[in-house]
């Protein structure tokens, strides 16, 4: 071989460019051939060696394969090149020195491309996993990948400088506090990673609420700087995610695990249509199935009660105990929620009676639905209070509704004619 490069060489002698150009050819054929047995052997041979791989199922081998592999390929060719260009003959050094330098640097980023590849695949790999919900890795990972780009930018400018690479992390030592500055933001978010991934407060899928940041619906990404939640008018909004340890948020998981949803609502009565019941509108009451037992109950203890009270003379109706329409409704309202099937009986359930205000007397209703999607306890909750607003009347109760500004038609009854009609104002 050596022979048949001297003869060459005494060939073309009389165009000493010629040789150059030639040995660069071969070069270049050289680096061409050995991508080529790169990829067609040794490539195939990675592949079926990765999917032979326990760690690697089916369905992951074939990312791998396709992005980080490929691309490993490419630093072959560039070694070729690297390596050989210095022994071409006649090039000025200067110019073989710097095909060398860019050579080398096309590899090293060549590999921190592939590597970041390998962690995004790996990122993606864990993500079927059952419980990657709860743990996900990926900030971890892009902190992985900020100190590998950091790492080839460092070994990129040693390169291109013709200096050692300590020489550059000495010289990057006296920057430090520059670089703090610069990576303030990662720093925290990094730190906010560590403790969101340890105490589990927000994880993929939760339901959180963040006003400060104009945040309410599901959390589909956490990424190192920032937890991407897709609202519920199916917009999107970015939180940084040093924020969810700085400020504070609501986060639904835990209504969702408990199976329960809570209905806190109440029913605004007319404090004007209170009133004690008849005997007779008591007997009516008593077709109701849900109050016979406490309608039967509360007639014999107020029996009781006011026997005891006419034995001290305290004969008058006024100081007797009696049923009131407000509290059988209290009553009707509790029955009916222990039997819904759509309330959690497992959970808290009561009827109260709140402070009164301008508005009525609030009667309010505190209890769990056994049933956490929206729509379905929309529907539970509406069932319910549709229900009790048309059975009010039989207890001769009145809903509290503010009047309308709009115009009222006035008719008087004349007790001279009997005629009605509109009657106007004297001018």
């Amino acid at each position: 071989m050596q022979d048949w490069l001297q003869a060459l060489q005494e060939t073309l002698s009389p165009w000493p460019w010629a040789y150059t150009a030639v040995m660069l050819a071969l070069l270049l054929l050289l680096a061409w051939l050995a991508n080529f047995i790169t990829k067609k052997v040794l490539l195939r041979a990675l592949r079926k060696a990765l999917g032979m791989l326990p760690a690697l199922r089916a369905e992951d081998a074939p990312a791998v394969q396709m992005r980080a592999v490929p691309r490993l390929a490419n630093v072959v060719p560039a070694l070729v090149i690297a390596g050989g260009i210095v022994l071409v003959p006649g090039l000025p050094e200067g110019i073989a020195l710097l095909v060398r330098n860019l050579a080398q640097v096309f590899i090293v980023l060549t590999v921190v491309m592939a590597i970041g590849h390998v962690l995004d695949d790996i990122n993606a790999i864990y993500e079927r996993r059952p419980d990657a919900r709860n743990k996900p890795i990926k900030g971890y990972l892009q902190v992985a990948k900020i100190v590998l780009y950091a790492l080839a930018a460092l070994i990129t400018i040693a390169i291109l400088a013709g200096v050692e690479l300590l020489h550059v992390l000495a010289g990057l030592g006296a920057a430090s506090a520059v670089l703090m500055l610069i990576f303030q933001d990662t720093i925290l978010s990094f730190a906010a990673s560590l403790q969101i991934s340890g105490d589990g407060r927000v994880r993929i899928g939760d339901w959180i609420e963040m006003p400060s940041q104009n945040a309410d619906g599901d959390v589909i990404d956490i990424a190192l700087h920032t937890v991407t939640v897709q609202n519920w008018d199916k917009t999107i909004t970015t939180v940084p995610t040093k924020n969810l340890i700085s400020h504070s948020f609501k986060n639904w998981r835990g209504m969702q695990e408990s199976g329960g949803r809570r209905i806190k609502r109440s029913i605004y009565i007319d404090q004007g249509s209170v009133r004690f019941l008849t005997p007779e509108e008591i007997g009516k009451l008593h077709r109701f199935m849900l109050l016979d037992d406490y309608l039967k109950g509360k007639e014999q203890e107020l029996r009781e009660w006011n026997a005891k009270l006419a034995e001290r003379g305290g004969k008058a109706e006024v100081n007797h105990r009696r049923v009131t329409n407000l509290g059988t409704f209290r009553v009707y309202v509790d029955q009916y929620l222990a039997k819904h099937p759509g309330i959690h009986h497992g959970m808290t359930s009561m009827v109260r009676q709140l402070q009164p205000t301008e508005a009525g007397i609030p009667l309010e209703l505190y209890c769990f639905t056994n049933d956490v999607r929206w729509v379905y306890y929309e529907a539970i909750q509406a069932d319910i209070f549709d229900h009790l607003l048309a059975i009010l009347p039989e207890f001769g109760l009145r809903v509290f509704q503010r009047t309308s500004d709009a115009p009222i038609d006035v008719r008087l009854h004349d007790q001279r004619s009997g005629a009605e009609g509109p009657r106007q104002a004297d001018g």
